[in-house]
Parts: C-alpha cells; structure tokens; sequence
C-alpha cells in the first residue's frame, strides 16, 4: 500500500495524536476518514514544535502530559489499519523522535504497524542522504515540504526524492488557520508540477470549504491541520463527530462523485 488519494480532490487531514487522549485520537481518526479523508497525518507530539502555530503546540502540550510517545502513535496506526485497511497513512513528525527511536528501528515498526510513509518536517532534503535509503528499504513513502521560497533547483530535487505526493507550504511562516490564502500558492504548485507528476498537496492555512475550493481548482489535494486540530481543543472527548461534521461540511459541495485513485 502506498500514499494515494481515493477521491477528487483529496484531502489529507492532520491530528496530533494524544490530544486530547489516544483513544480519541483514535475515534477522530476513524471519523475523518469515514467523513472523506484520503491520508491522515498522525502528528507525533514534540517538545519544540518550531513549525507549528499556537494551536498545534497546544495540542503537542496536552500530549506530552500524558507521556504520548512515538512508539504509541504507531501501535494506534495498527489500531486504526486493522479497521480501515484502504486509508493513507502517514507518520508526521520532527526529526528528533525517529532518531531517538533509531531510524532503521523506526522504519520497521512503522511498515509493521501498517504506515504508508513519512514526513519529517524539519529533514532538509539536503541532508537526507542516510534517512532516504532507509525508509525506501521499508517500503515507506518520503514526503518532503515545498515552499515559496524554494528555488527551482530545490524544488526538483523534492520532487525527485518524493513519493505519494508532494506537500506544497502555501506560505513561509508557522502552520496556523487563516481567512485568506496566500496568492503565491498556486505559482508554487505550477512550479512543482513542471517537475513531477506526483499530486501535489497544499496545506497551511486551510480550514473552511471556501478555503478548499480555491485551493484544489489549482492542487491535487488539501492539507489540513490546524483546523481539525482547533475542532479538537474545542470539543474534548466530543471530538470524533465534532472532527466528522467539520470534514464534511468542508468537502460539501467540493467533490466528484467518482472515486479517482491517483498513485
């Protein structure tokens, strides 16, 4: 099983796992998927979550109290594989975690556990020569972030190391909901499909159906983060149908009725 999308547009929705517990965690991860997400970001909680806006350190914090640990967000993706055998997973995490872990040690757990791929966040490209061949050998997809900023020579180096699809940052600066989107999106998403014809997933920002129409008439996909996790923070343990009813009022009205599978 790789990363791939089972509708048009995609979505790929994110969680920080352990927030506010696991077995919630693993409640709104099986109620994104069943309201329409593709690919689930299984956010592994980390103490310095430099890339992250105020309301996913907040979802990290509430993990960390708990003790969440990497080892326990993949023994939930084996929870979740068991019960949706089709969806996207993917582990989303800071470096630190898999190297404490040992990465060949953490590329086969998480192949056992039923993970399709991973992206470390703050792995440049550029220095992961020993990370690459090392998830390639479990059979795990690379995800790599793209930015505006990000010459043209670097974009194609991304794009050659990618694999499931390629996640497009609609602007510099820390993950967070905004009420517009960056204009430079989808010069961003030009640029990389001149190199690739992986889909290609834009994320940062997004969190209400407009926001998501605009976003897919030019990418393959949307990623969505601080959103879901907001509907979270907002609804404890009520969370699982507060996470449904959210994805699916943003996808109403936003997709085909054909499923398209893209690998």
């Amino acid at each position: 099983m790789v990363l791939h999308f089972q509708h048009k547009p995609g979505l790929v929705a994110y969680v920080t796992c352990g927030d506010p517990d696991l077995s919630t965690s693993r409640d709104v991860i099986l109620a994104a998927i069943r309201a329409g997400a593709d690919i689930i970001e299984l956010g592994v909680p980390f103490s310095d979550p430099v890339a992250d806006g105020p309301v996913i350190q907040r979802a990290s914090e509430r993990a960390l109290k708990h003790g969440t640990s990497l080892e326990q967000v993949l023994e939930l993706a084996r929870e979740v594989r068991k019960q949706e055998p089709e969806a996207g997973l993917l582990i989303f995490s800071y470096l630190n975690p898999l190297v404490r872990m040992g990465l060949e040690r953490f590329a086969k757990a998480a192949k056992d556990a039923g993970i399709d791929g991973v992206l470390a966040t703050d792995l440049p490209v550029e220095e992961a020569c020993e990370y690459l061949p090392i998830m390639r050998a479990a059979d795990l997809d690379t995800v790599f972030l793209a930015a505006p900023t990000s010459p043209d020579e670097r974009i194609k180096m991304i794009c050659d190391v990618s694999r499931g699809f390629v996640y497009a940052v609609s602007r510099t600066g820390v993950t967070g909901t905004r009420q517009e989107l960056a204009a430079d999106a989808s010069g961003l998403v030009r640029r990389i499909k001149q190199c690739t014809k992986l889909p290609v997933g834009v994320g940062f920002g997004i969190s209400n159906a407009r926001q998501f129409a605009e976003v897919t008439s030019f990418a393959d996909a949307a990623v969505v983060g601080s959103g879901i996790v907001q509907v979270i923070e907002k609804s404890g343990t009520n969370a699982p149908k507060a996470v449904y009813d959210f994805i699916t009022e943003l996808l109403s009205g936003n997709r085909q009725a054909a499923r398209v599978s893209k690998k």
